[in-house]
This record gives C-alpha cells, sequence and structure tokens, in this order.
C-alpha cells in the first residue's frame, strides 16, 4: 500500500509541474514516385493542475493507509 500511495503521489506531483505534453508527427504531403515531401506537425496534449491535486490527495491517503495498517499489532491465534 505505501509503495502505492508513493507511485499515485509523485504522478501527482508531476502532473501539477507539467501541464501539458508536446509531440511531433511525420505527415507525407506529396508522394510522388522516388520524391516525396514531409512536414512536421507538432500535437498538444494539456490538463488541469487540478488534477495533479487530485492524485496528490489520493495518493496521500494511500500511503498513510499503509501506514496505518503496518503498524497495528500482530494477533497470535495460538492458544
Amino acid at each position: 500500500m505505501k509503495k502505492a500511495g508513493l507511485l499515485i503521489l509523485v504522478i501527482g506531483i508531476l502532473t501539477t509541474i507539467f501541464n501539458g505534453l508536446n509531440y511531433v508527427t511525420n505527415e507525407v504531403v506529396l508522394d510522388s514516385g522516388s520524391m516525396s515531401i514531409t512536414r512536421d506537425q507538432s500535437h498538444g496534449l494539456t490538463w488541469s493542475p487540478l488534477i495533479g491535486i487530485l492524485f496528490i490527495v489520493i495518493g496521500g491517503c494511500v500511503f498513510l493507509a499503509g501506514i496505518k495498517r503496518n503498524s497495528e499489532p500482530v494477533k497470535s491465534h495460538i492458544k
């Protein structure tokens, strides 16, 4: 539980810091025999920083739940 909580927490921090992602694709404009013309087309993907804050809260809750679960005393079933 603690590792999953830390992972979600780190993802939340990264999505809060980086609010978008840009990538470039090559598109063939003209293909005529041995000659082809391509162009680079850039695409963007953006998200709200509130999503990152939500991930931070959820990751913190999962992490704290994992700490509380491990701190409970172990009960023996031997009588």
